[in-house]
């Protein structure tokens, strides 16, 4: 039982410690199949949305789905130190390392206390090592914590700014191609000559935006559970709307940066491709078609009302098919998985831009004191 018990104890800490070591400093996507950290996220995330879609009402669920990721994160921190905790724990009680405590008591509780204590470097000195061996173990773990806290220290703050750079872009796209963005606004807002040179920096930097994801959320998946600032944004909406743009542009609309939008549509395909892998999402086809026949037809006039001419005939449709079948079927799955809405081929009429709209406009909001409205802001 001994040896079970110190092999188990071993065994636990070697896996805890990989996985900290492929999450946290492994800068690259790790390819084994199974993963104590994805099988903690796929265990926890399809549950909470679960106890969300079923309890709240549509209008609060994405409050409750944005806490997810900086919970779960918390949590796999703790999950990852009780481990570490229990694993030096049972090698102590294994060994029967002799412990002195101010009542006498002894056992794997003590032993788990003892543990506890070092790991987090209490230092209360009611429960203590007696033996030379017993006294090793409680140096390594103690230096483990420090490592572990410092592991902590430096991993937020990168998850922070990751989460912010990633944002900056989605929050820029609100005036560019509304809120949701959609391929028909981001299209229509550019159709002058300056605003098609617009366009292809604007497709440029979502080249870059989309390479810069790429690396962020394959080092840090956690980040693909954190949700935009506002309810009708997020990172995948965003990137199909830039996916959409790119193959309208390549199917054959004149006059635009085709070249560009080729190099945009490749690496954001690639984004969405990687994370399908990641997150185990296997690509399947929409339950309906986001842009049948009569939807483009509409959507070919609205852009040639703003000066873009969308070529029509067989070699169009079939181009532009082909170009869907290459990323649809992924962000699709994508969404199912993260339950995120998926924005339209041709934005909504009655959708006003976040940047336009104000709490205190709304019918019957009046405006408040200002300690009442200080109040309410924190």
């Amino acid at each position: 039982m001994a040896i079970v018990a110190i092999i188990a104890g071993i065994a636990l800490i070697l896996l805890v410690l990989w996985e900290g070591f492929e999450t946290v400093v492994l800068p690259r996507r790790v390819t084994r199949r199974f993963r104590l950290t994805r099988f903690f996220y796929r265990n926890t995330w399809r549950p909470w949305v679960k106890m969300v879609t079923h309890l709240l009402q549509a209008r609060q669920r994405e409050t409750l789905l944005s806490y997810f990721g900086p919970l779960s994160l918390l949590l796999l921190l703790s999950f990852w130190a009780f481990g570490l905790i229990c694993g030096f724990a049972l090698i102590h009680w294994a060994l029967r390392s002799a412990v002195l405590t101010m009542d006498g008591t002894s056992g794997f509780l003590t032993d788990l206390y003892l543990s506890g204590t070092t790991f987090f470097t209490l230092g209360l000195g009611d429960v203590l090592p007696r033996t030379s061996l017993a006294r090793l173990l409680v140096v390594v773990e103690s230096g483990m914590g420090f490592a572990f806290l410092a592991l902590i220290i430096g991993y937020l703050p990168a998850l922070n700014q990751s989460f912010a750079r990633r944002e900056v872009s989605i929050s820029l796209l609100d005036a560019r191609a509304g809120s949701p963005p959609t391929a028909s606004e981001l299209l229509s807002r550019h159709g002058s000559e300056s605003g098609k040179e617009a366009l292809r920096q604007l497709l440029f930097e979502w080249e870059h935006w989309s390479a810069e994801f790429l690396e962020s959320h394959l080092s840090y998946p956690v980040l693909a559970y954190f949700r935009s600032q506002h309810d009708n944004q997020s990172w995948l909406g965003s990137l199909t709307a830039i996916l959409d743009t790119c193959a309208l542009i390549m199917a054959g609309l004149e006059g635009i940066c085709e070249r560009q939008a080729e190099l945009t549509f490749a690496m954001a395909r690639h984004v969405v491709v990687d994370l399908s892998l990641v997150f185990r999402t296997r690509p399947r086809e929409p339950g309906s078609n986001r842009l049948p026949p009569e939807q483009l037809a509409e959507l070919r006039k609205l852009l040639a009302d703003h000066g873009q001419n969308l070529r029509e005939g067989e070699v169009f449709d079939r181009k532009l098919l082909e170009l869907r079948h290459l990323y649809e079927s992924y962000v699709y799955a994508l969404a199912t998985h993260f339950h995120i809405n998926l924005p339209p081929w041709i934005a909504k009429e009655s959708l006003v831009d976040n940047w336009r709209g104000s709490f205190w406009e709304r019918p019957g909001k009046g405006r408040k004191t200002a300690g009442k409205n200080r109040s309410d802001h924190f």
